[in-house]
C-alpha cells in the first residue's frame, strides 16, 4: 500500500469516526433532554394525560374560544415530543382525582369548575374576582396581599403554575388567565421556558404570575414575568391578609 492509498484510508476512517463519535453525541443529548422533559411533565412515552378545557365567556357551555384552542395547540406540541397520548374532556365532565395522570387545565374560575377546585385545594393563596358587574376590579387576581387587574387590551394576567401533591405523583399544570388571550399566552411561555423553569423549580410545585402586554396590539406574544408567588399562592388568603 503506497503512501497515497493509506492517506485516504486513513482519511475515511478518520472521517467514519467522528461521524459516530458527533451522532452518538447528538443522540446522547437529544435523549437526555427528552428524558429532562417527560420528568418535568409527567409524561414518560406511551402515557396518558388530561387537557380540561374550559367554556367560552358568554357563549354555550359546549363552546371553545379560539385563543384557548391555540393553547391546546400549543400544549399539544408538547405531549407529542415526550411520546404521551392526551384525552380532552370539558371542565364540568372532569370529575376525578389528580395525580394518577398529569393534567393541563386552562381557563380561570369564571368559565373553568375544574379550576375553581384547583385554586381552592392546592392554591388557596390566589383569589379571582368571578363578579360580572362592570368594574376595574372584574376579572382581578389577589395573591399575597397584592391585587392584579385586568385593563381591556392592554394588560392581561395569568396564573402558571405545576402542582405536586406528593413526591412520585404526576403534575397538574394549571393555566388560568383572564382572558383567553392570557391562557394562550401562559401556554406559549410555558412551551418556551419549560427547561429554564425545570432547572429551577425540578419536580416540586411553583406558581407564577405572569403578565401579557398591549395584546390588542401584540396577542399572546409579549408576555413577562411578575413574580414568583409560590409561597404566597399556597398559603390561606386568610393567613396572608
Amino acid at each position: 500500500m503506497n503512501d497515497d492509498v493509506r492517506n485516504i484510508v486513513l482519511g475515511v476512517v478518520a472521517t467514519a469516526v467522528s461521524g459516530g463519535f458527533g451522532w452518538f453525541t447528538r443522540t446522547y443529548l437529544w435523549r437526555r433532554d427528552l428524558r429532562r422533559k417527560q420528568a418535568f411533565f409527567g409524561l414518560p412515552t406511551g402515557s396518558d394525560c388530561l387537557f380540561v378545557v374550559n367554556r367560552q365567556m358568554g357563549g354555550k357551555d359546549s363552546s371553545l374560544h379560539r385563543n384557548d384552542a391555540f393553547a391546546l395547540l400549543e400544549i399539544s406540541g408538547l405531549i407529542r415530543d415526550c411520546g404521551a397520548t392526551v384525552q380532552i374532556v370539558p371542565h364540568d365532565a372532569a370529575r376525578q382525582g389528580f395525580g394518577e395522570r398529569t393534567e393541563f387545565c386552562v381557563g380561570g374560575p369564571a368559565s373553568n369548575s375544574r379550576t375553581t377546585a384547583h385554586l381552592a385545594s392546592l392554591l388557596p393563596g390566589v383569589q379571582v374576582d368571578v363578579s360580572t358587574d362592570p368594574g376595574p376590579e372584574r376579572g382581578s387576581i389577589s395573591v399575597g396581599g397584592e391585587r392584579y387587574l385586568w385593563e381591556k387590551g392592554m394588560v392581561e394576567h395569568v396564573v402558571l403554575a405545576r402542582l405536586v401533591t406528593e413526591r412520585g405523583t404526576r403534575p397538574v399544570f394549571l393555566l388560568s388567565g383572564q382572558t383567553a388571550n392570557s391562557n394562550q399566552a401562559a401556554a406559549r411561555y410555558l412551551a418556551k421556558h419549560h427547561r429554564e423553569l425545570a432547572r429551577r423549580h425540578g419536580r416540586d410545585s411553583f406558581c407564577l404570575l405572569l403578565k401579557v402586554i398591549n395584546s390588542d396590539a401584540y396577542g399572546p406574544d409579549v408576555t413577562e414575568l411578575v413574580a414568583d408567588v409560590t409561597r404566597q399562592a399556597r398559603t390561606p388568603a386568610v393567613a396572608t391578609a
